[in-house]
């Protein structure tokens, strides 16, 4: 091997050689996080909308949950029909933990807080990893420029007379490190970018859903039971009681 790219490997130190080999190990981390959410959010773009719309159009909540989980392989809001499953499940009140003991309607609230949670975990997923290289990858190009030079310099330092051409080449070889690290760090922080607005629309999404899940089934099976404050409460009159 007598390329340029062999000939510079073998005259760098073991500075320069670990900077490559970082800036390296950077890029191809970001494009592997890049390419698997760029499947991932096209994925559920496409299968999420279906899998509510199919979710809303069945007859009951049972054959709802089984339709969307055939379409839902991402698991976003497949576990939001299952809270609510797990929520209307009768439930006896001796020998059960404190959160089975819970009305409905929290069982409910808690469970689709749980599934979101989870959502929101697949859907930002690598995000951190690429913030970092976006902010990390041009100082390291940078450091590896600064390195570089120092090592020319000091090169040449002791070859006599230093000319023009004689520094020309080390110097722009060097450069390139900091060439390198921005071509590591611009797609990283445009992919965290791009993507983190798709995964904040998803999200968008899946709270709407949650939203109107609480909406129907937490309001028709809390309705037997509200918290004292001016609402109906089973057994007792609407309006306030007055002394005898």
């Amino acid at each position: 091997m007598t390329g340029p790219l062999w000939l510079w490997w073998q005259q760098g130190d073991a500075v320069a050689r670990g900077t490559a080999l970082l800036l390296l190990a950077l890029s191809v981390a970001s494009w592997v996080v890049i390419v698997w959410k760029i499947w991932f959010m096209a994925a559920s773009r496409r299968r999420v909308p279906q899998a509510i719309a199919a979710f809303w159009s069945a007859p009951d909540l049972a054959t709802g949950q089984a339709r969307m989980a055939e379409g839902d392989r991402q698991q976003l809001v497949a576990p939001m029909a299952g809270a609510v499953s797990q929520a209307l499940a009768p439930t006896g009140s001796s020998g059960m933990a404190l959160s089975g003991r819970a009305a409905r309607s929290v069982r409910l609230t808690r469970g689709l807080r749980q599934a979101l949670q989870s959502a929101s975990h697949q859907l930002q997923w690598g995000q951190t990893l690429l913030a970092t290289v976006g902010a990390t990858a041009p100082f390291v190009g940078l450091l590896g420029t600064v390195w570089g030079i120092h090592h020319a310099l000091a090169t040449l330092a002791g070859s006599g007379q230093i000319g023009i051409e004689q520094l020309a080449g080390p110097v722009g070889e060097a450069l390139v490190m900091t060439a390198a690290g921005l071509a590591v760090a611009l797609p990283a922080v445009l992919a965290y970018n791009l993507l983190g607005r798709a995964a904040a629309q998803m999200e968008a999404l899946l709270e709407g859903f949650a939203h109107d899940l609480q909406a129907m089934f937490g309001l028709e099976q809390s309705g037997q039971a509200q918290p004292d404050d001016g609402m109906p409460v089973a057994g007792l009159p609407a309006g306030p009681m007055e002394a005898p």
